[in-house]
């Protein structure tokens, strides 16, 4: 897996976190840069350490699943792809712009779970999965960060509209894996 496609699965993983982050800006009434940056470290650290955990996990079982691991990860990726577009598409909920231990730990569990199905996808790639967690983590930061004043500025309009396109994103990337293993 090269740079760019680590970018890209960057991106896409991170956006339900931008959702979630642009969700925190949505319910507090003025902006603050420790909020944002309190955000940003959670979701980012966690979508950085969910791939790690799947990478290990994904990488304990790839000698005995070898054959079929490219359409593994295309079912991962297609399956939390479509998942995050369902829920964008079925409707949104209500959040609380509180960034407390109690309530930033959940959501970072919840919102970095396909990342660590993406890392079991990861460990079925030639990929340096240290550069690749570093990225993840890293776009996933920024855009959490990004997603908070995004929110508090501009309200629930780009909500759905970003968990629709990282639901895509994942699901172009998991049909590239597959093709490209068909075909080469």
């Amino acid at each position: 897996m090269q740079i760019w496609e680590i970018i890209i699965l960057g991106i896409g993983l991170s956006m339900d976190a931008f959702a979630v982050a642009i969700c925190k800006g949505l319910s507090s009434e003025k902006f603050s840069v420790k909020a944002a940056l309190i955000v940003g470290i959670w979701f980012g650290a966690f979508q950085a350490l969910m791939p790690l955990i799947g990478y290990l996990l994904g990488s304990f079982v790839s000698s005995y699943i070898e054959a079929f691991d490219h359409w593994i990860a295309f079912i991962l990726l297609a399956f939390i792809g479509g998942k995050m577009i369902y829920e964008a598409i079925k409707g949104e909920e209500k959040q609380d712009a509180s960034v407390t231990f109690a309530i930033m730990l959940p959501l970072a569990i919840g919102t970095s779970i396909d990342a660590m199905a993406a890392g079991i996808t990861l460990a079925f790639s030639a990929v340096n999965i240290f550069i690749a967690i570093a990225i993840i983590g890293v776009i996933t930061f920024a855009l959490s960060a990004l997603g908070v004043k995004i929110g508090n500025i501009f309200g629930s309009k780009f909500k759905k509209k970003a968990e629709i396109f990282g639901g895509a994103i994942l699901i172009l990337l998991g049909l590239k894996i597959l093709i490209e293993h068909l075909l080469f």
